[in-house]
């Protein structure tokens, strides 16, 4: 059985954020005008997003996280984030979570991180590993997995 690719999680957890917010609103602790602040997180969590993607594009390597990589970036956002990409959609869950302002709002963008970590991340890491050796070593000190 194939595994769903990250997109399809982000689209999943932010479905399921949306209808635990109306279906069981727990707690509303951000309220109108701050809820509003939420879109400042949309504007980080789609740049990351969109300038993964093009380096992915540029350095003619894969973003699927299935398949082996062909060239280890360093540049740009993954020399803040590893992950900049699952980060960069973590922005967007947690700026919907802010919008909608409940406690349950949120549950998305904690799933979406506990699947990343235990669904791709660690298979990535290790075809890192497997392809890039001391060189993904030495970068892994560097640069935090989320941050």
């Amino acid at each position: 059985m194939k595994k769903l690719l990250p997109p399809t999680h982000f689209f999943t957890y932010l479905i399921i954020s949306v209808l635990l917010h109306y279906a069981l609103p727990i707690a509303q602790i951000i309220n109108y005008p701050f809820n509003w602040l939420g879109f400042l997180f949309f504007i980080p969590g789609g740049i990351l997003n969109i300038w993964t993607d093009q380096l992915f594009k540029k350095n003619k390597t894969t973003v699927k996280p299935d398949e082996k990589p062909a060239v280890l970036i360093q540049t740009g956002p993954f020399k803040i984030s590893r992950n900049p990409m699952y980060l960069g959609m973590t922005l967007l869950l947690i700026g919907a979570g802010v919008i909608l302002g409940t406690v349950t709002s949120f549950a998305g963008a904690i799933l979406f991180i506990a699947a990343m970590q235990f669904v791709f991340i660690s298979q990535e890491e290790k075809n890192l590993q497997e392809t890039f050796g001391e060189e993904f070593d030495a970068y892994k000190k560097k640069v935090g997995r989320w941050l």
